[in-house]
């Protein structure tokens, strides 16, 4: 863990504010994008919801793939800013494809690039905000991330939504745009995050890329995780439901916006909360709240009724990213944590191929009312099995916040 003081910044190593400013900006940058890539799909390539879940599903599973390989990687070479300022920068490059495409091939190899450069990111990331904080404040430290991670994610759709009014529904113009911000993220990512060289006999000894050096209790939240994760189909899905309730295209990035400025303001306050109350407590209240939001998706007739369930929502993301990360960390040894986050960022993304397929599949041959209650029931079924287990302690000693 980096330990030096005079580095803390409102009571943060720099390196947590830095990634927290290279999440904001990369997250400006994508989420210009993403909530309107499906209705670009629908009405300019003609895409039908099952080839949206396909689009998405292989998207995002492939490049999750490569999360654990690449958080590995970083355990063994000990190189996590370079393996993140790489990912980062292959998000950028996907931009100028997306922004030319002409059918939902083209659309779907700038989806692979956008989540080839996540997949490479994701886990090197997440542990160095881990590596950069103390245990008794991980919750705090990945709730201010996901925060501004948020704030980007709140500016970019309010940006999209001024420039497909100003330019008339010009889903292309948003898509070169997006390139500013995720340039600035990989700048930041050069000249304000640094990491501690690790002794080679310190990465000499670490073992070989395997479920097997994770206990019992890492195993069995990672199956939890994955069952989850099975009817968390893509965000997309939530997009075409508030569409198909009535609400209009251009209004559409606002409904988004407005579940981000929720997720934003939730983060830290519920982060800090976790690590009061215990991350478990926390986990397990946002797989309950998500199978309510859900069940409410299905049985939706009005536009407004889906202004509320997007803030809620919301409440749901703050609840539970940063949580889940930080929980996580309690789960394995310092030197093994870029290879865990990948292990829990690729069950996570490959869980999204079938959830999406499946999701897709409901819409199409049943309605949407099928696509939210599979996901509603299967949040159930995680937090039954998920509170079947007893608490975890920390490698070498207890952890009081993980009740």
């Amino acid at each position: 863990m980096i330990q030096e003081q005079e580095r803390k910044i409102l009571g943060f190593h720099r390196n947590v504010i830095a990634v927290g400013l290279v999440s904001l900006f990369m997250d400006i940058s994508s989420q210009m994008i993403y909530p309107i890539v499906p209705l670009f799909l629908v009405s300019v390539i003609g895409a039908n919801k099952a080839t949206i879940g396909l689009i998405e599903g292989i998207a995002e599973s492939t490049a999750s793939i490569l999360k654990v390989f690449s958080g590995w990687l970083s355990d063994r070479l000990g190189k996590r800013k370079l393996l993140m300022g790489l990912g980062y920068g292959v998000s950028v490059l996907s931009r100028p494809i997306l922004a030319q495409s002409g059918t939902w091939g083209e659309v779907l190899t700038a989806r692979l690039i956008d989540r080839f450069g996540k997949g490479v990111r994701t886990a090197p990331r997440d542990a160095i905000i881990a590596d950069s904080a103390e245990h008794i404040t991980l919750g705090r430290a990945f709730g201010l991330h996901r925060a501004m991670d948020t704030l980007g994610a709140v500016i970019g759709p309010g940006l999209a939504f001024l420039i497909l009014y100003a330019f008339i529904n010009n889903f292309r113009l948003v898509f070169w745009l997006s390139i500013i911000p995720g340039m600035v993220a990989v700048f930041l990512i050069i000249f304000f995050i640094s990491e501690k060289a690790r002794a080679k006999e310190e990465l000499a000894k670490l073992p070989r890329l395997s479920l097997k050096v994770f206990d019992g209790r890492f195993r069995h939240y990672i199956l939890v995780i994955v069952i989850f994760s099975i009817g968390n189909t893509s965000d997309a899905f939530l997009i075409l439901r508030a569409e198909n309730l009535g609400i209009s295209r251009e209004i559409i990035p606002i409904t988004y916006l407005l579940f981000n400025v929720v997720y934003f303001s939730s983060s830290m306050p519920l982060g800090i909360m976790a690590d009061r109350i215990g991350m478990k407590t926390m986990i397990a209240a946002g797989f309950l709240l998500y199978s309510l939001i859900y069940f409410g998706f299905a049985f939706a007739t009005q536009p407004n009724q889906i202004w509320l369930l997007f803030g809620l929502y919301g409440i749901f993301r703050g609840i539970s990213d940063g949580t889940q990360r930080a929980y996580l960390a309690t789960l394995a040894p310092s030197e093994r944590r870029a290879t865990a986050f990948g292990i829990y960022h690729m069950a996570v993304g490959i869980s999204l191929l079938p959830a999406s397929i499946i999701g897709g599949l409901l819409w199409d041959r049943i309605g949407p009312e099928a696509t939210f209650l599979f996901g509603s029931l299967t949040a159930l079924v995680a937090l039954i099995i998920f509170t079947l287990k007893k608490s975890p302690l920390q490698y070498g000693r207890e952890t009081p916040s993980v009740r």
